[in-house]
């Protein structure tokens, strides 16, 4: 079982059973999926960014990434509907408990000037989305592999009712939120 798992079933369920009075443990917030996501505007023009991205995705997340698709044409970015426009991973179970102790751990602790991340970043419905401007703050990545600087977006859903259990679930679960 992964650090974290542990950790939420033996501090995390008892803190958020008491601070929110659940009569039933099934109740308890809890993740369901990470979602690791590259926008990628230029394989528009250069194919070979596609070849790169899957490559970086797949080492951080330790899954093969699915090629997300455009639904519409624009003109105006030369874009075609079924073309190719970014990668995305989703992780569940073991996997999604290790990405995430990374993640809080290791990754955002490598970012440059961190005061924490935004408390603002839930959608209504306790899921969080996290935006991080370059892939090489991930140990997985080589430095001298990379050909250019990538941003990508982590979505945490949880089964949370609301912001504020999802706030709390992701507090207890170590996430370094700003005082702000």
């Amino acid at each position: 079982m992964s650090r974290l798992k542990e950790k939420y079933l033996k501090e995390t369920v008892p803190e958020l059973t008491s601070k929110f009075g659940y009569k039933n443990v099934m109740q308890v917030p809890r993740l369901d999926k990470i979602v690791v996501n590259i926008g990628l505007g230029e394989a528009i023009q250069n194919p070979k960014a596609l070849e790169a991205a899957e490559r970086d995705l797949a080492a951080v997340s330790g899954q093969h990434p699915v090629i997300t698709r455009a639904k519409k044409s624009i003109a105006s970015f030369k874009l075609r509907a079924g073309m190719p426009v970014g990668m995305m991973v989703t992780l569940h179970g073991r996997r999604m408990y290790e990405f995430c102790d990374k993640l809080v751990n290791v990754v955002l602790a490598r970012t440059r000037d961190f005061q924490g991340v935004s408390r603002d970043s839930f959608d209504g419905e306790g899921n969080y989305t996290l935006g991080i401007k370059e892939q090489i703050v991930f140990p997985e990545i080589d430095y001298d592999k990379v050909d250019r600087l990538r941003g990508l977006e982590v979505t945490i859903v949880t089964s949370a009712a609301s912001d504020e259990e999802g706030r709390s679930l992701l507090e207890s679960l170590g996430m370094p939120f700003s005082r702000g």
